[in-house]
């Protein structure tokens, strides 16, 4: 499961797309403690997305409040579940260019590879 794309699920159903680190967390626990449903989702999700770094790529603003989801990373995960609604979506791929994939409407979301040990961690 990814933690990261479960954040941006947790932040986008908050209002204004905002929460507190306490809120986040007891969302995180409630979502962990779910079952296979959501893991498999989550499972789909994270398969579209290798090497997602949410912070650093401006999906989430942090600040000593909360943390709050960005409009751009309002559509990442609006492109990620657009892609994710069948069983068979298709796996993201690197883009000839290592550094970037784009998606569906052109906006270009850098790669990042990460070790295979990070994915088992999550």
């Amino acid at each position: 499961m990814s933690l990261q794309i479960t954040i941006l699920k947790v932040l986008v159903s908050h209002p204004e797309g905002r929460a507190t680190i306490a809120a986040l967390n007891s969302d995180l626990w409630i979502l962990n403690t779910s079952g296979a449903d959501w893991t498999d989702r989550l499972r789909r999700l994270a398969a579209r997305a290798p090497g997602l770094d949410i912070f650093s790529l401006g999906l989430i603003l942090r600040d000593s409040s909360g943390w709050q989801i960005t409009p751009e990373g309002r559509a990442f995960l609006d492109w990620l579940e657009r892609g994710a609604t069948s069983a068979n979506a298709p796996l993201a791929e690197p883009s000839p260019n290592a550094s970037e994939a784009a998606n569906d409407n052109g906006v270009v979301w850098p790669f990042i590879s990460f070790p295979d040990s990070w994915y088992a961690a999550c």
